[in-house]
């Protein structure tokens, strides 16, 4: 015996808005943010004697693949050379817009006294032509979404393989982590 089952338009909206419902509460999910460092720019030499400080500016690319616009605080990235702090670049406030991607400019700055007392390491490096960097960084800020500003803090590790001779990137990881308050 066949059963006939009858049509509803009621099910079948109710249907439709939840698949709807399902995939905005999908899209609105915050994503983490990507970064990528594209290259390293020696600006300039500043010699302390007996140590040469370095001046850089390194050039991130960012991903934001969120539904809404970002404001971003201003802070300052550390850069480690084997476990000890090598260094700083400033990250200076801004925005970035919805679904989009752009460069940073940040200029670093390496203390040339620190680099010397790892010179046997460093030496080694460029000998082998790759030197690995380690770099973290927090940056807090807000979105808007509807009416409300969520706030939201950013924590990026990187791990970093430059040729020390030439500044270029050889390898690279980058892990993000963000963190959106509710309240």
């Amino acid at each position: 015996m066949v059963r006939k089952v009858k049509w509803s338009w009621t099910s079948a909206l109710i249907g439709a808005a939840s698949a709807t419902a399902a995939t905005a509460l999908w899209n609105v999910k915050p994503k983490d943010p990507t970064f990528h460092l594209i290259s390293i720019s020696l600006t300039s030499f500043k010699f302390n004697f007996p140590v040469i400080d370095a001046e850089l500016v390194l050039t991130v690319h960012v991903t934001n693949p969120n539904i809404t616009a970002v404001h971003y605080s201003p802070t300052t990235m550390s850069i480690f050379y084997d476990g000890s702090l090598l260094g700083s670049a400033e990250v200076e406030a801004g925005s970035q817009p919805a679904k989009s991607c752009q460069l940073l400019r940040l200029p670093a700055r390496l203390d040339g006294m620190e680099l010397a007392h790892h010179a046997a390491k460093f030496f080694n490096d460029v000998t082998s032509r790759e030197m690995v960097l380690d770099a973290k960084v927090d940056i807090s800020g807000a979105a808007k979404v509807l009416w409300w500003d969520r706030k939201f803090n950013i924590h990026v590790d990187s791990h970093v393989t430059v040729d020390p001779l030439f500044l270029d990137v050889i390898d690279q990881e980058n892990i993000s982590q963000l963190d959106v308050f509710i309240a």
